[in-house]
């Protein structure tokens, strides 16, 4: 849902910290952000403060256990 509401609002670029191959709609199984059939595509810029990004989600979900 949120692929497509930056397709239909015509964001240029998406900048995040790190992928899951198992989900989402950038960089994954389905890759919507880049499909050749849409009428826009959304540049997609992953790695931003990665390590740091994932120290944080696994000590979140290490104190939700």
């Amino acid at each position: 849902m949120c692929a497509g509401a930056m397709i239909q609002a015509r964001i240029s670029k998406i900048v995040y910290a790190t992928d899951d191959p198992r989900a989402g709609a950038a960089r994954s199984c389905f890759e919507v952000l880049s499909h050749p059939r849409l009428n826009h595509r959304v540049e997609v810029v992953s790695g931003m403060l990665a390590q740091e990004s994932s120290t944080l989600l696994q000590s979140f979900f290490a104190a939700r256990r």
